[in-house]
């Protein structure tokens, strides 16, 4: 396999399940998680129609965001992000998946020459591993987050446990496009909540068909070359 192939067999899946679901006119973006490849089979995946790019540690963000500055690239942070490194790199992010706090946001804010797209992590699987906010949780902070000048809640993120049968991927993504609908209906300042970021490698299928709007996708771009 290549690159190519790859990537013409990705998105033609995610075709394939937008047209099973039941949103008209859903959009799907793309993301490619490159944190486990160098730059060079990243730059392959952007020359083969990709735009949108992801990195989990702030290191390896920096390090590819150089390399890679001469396309043009939607750039994605998505993992858990410690305070003491926003001023570093959040100036470079183009979308944060990975909001798990009221400290972080405010700390985000305060660091941001821009308004920064974020996705606010809910842990609506309850597994005691997964950063995130609880849906009561969230909905207790959203007038603060609201009130944050330089972040604005473009959705919501999730991650279905691991193991996860089709079953229950279905009932956790169906249960995050319903809450992300009861954010985005309370009109909030800065919180329009239009947008989902849920389903990976290998879950994206099922995360599309319940409404998805970003999926996060790695190892499937890289398999078998």
């Amino acid at each position: 396999m290549t690159i190519k192939e790859n990537v013409d067999k990705i998105l033609s899946n995610v075709d394939a399940a937008k047209a099973a679901s039941s949103y008209s006119n859903q959009s799907v973006s793309v993301i490619a998680v490159t944190k486990y490849v160098k730059a060079e089979l990243a730059r392959e995946v952007l020359e083969n129609g990709i735009s949108h790019l992801a990195e989990n540690r702030t290191e390896l963000f920096l390090e590819k965001y150089e390399a890679l500055k001469d396309y043009k690239v939607t750039w994605h942070l998505i993992g858990n992000l410690q305070r003491r490194k926003v001023k570093s790199v959040i100036n470079f992010v183009d979308y944060f998946h990975a909001l798990d706090s009221m400290k972080l946001a405010q700390e985000i804010s305060k660091r941001a020459e821009h308004q920064i797209k974020c996705f606010v992590e809910v842990n609506i699987s309850g597994e005691e591993s997964k950063h995130g906010f609880s849906v009561n949780e969230l909905l207790g902070i959203l007038p603060e987050l609201s009130k944050l000048e330089n972040i604005e809640i473009v959705g919501l993120m999730t991650m279905a446990p691991f193991d996860a049968t089709e079953d229950e991927c279905n009932d956790i993504f169906g249960r995050m496009k319903k809450l992300q609908v009861e954010i985005s209906e309370m009109n909030l300042p800065q919180i329009p909540c239009t947008e989902l970021s849920m389903g990976m490698s290998r879950d994206y299928e099922a995360a599309i068909k319940n409404g998805a709007s970003f999926v996060r996708i790695g190892t499937e771009f890289f398999k078998n070359l």
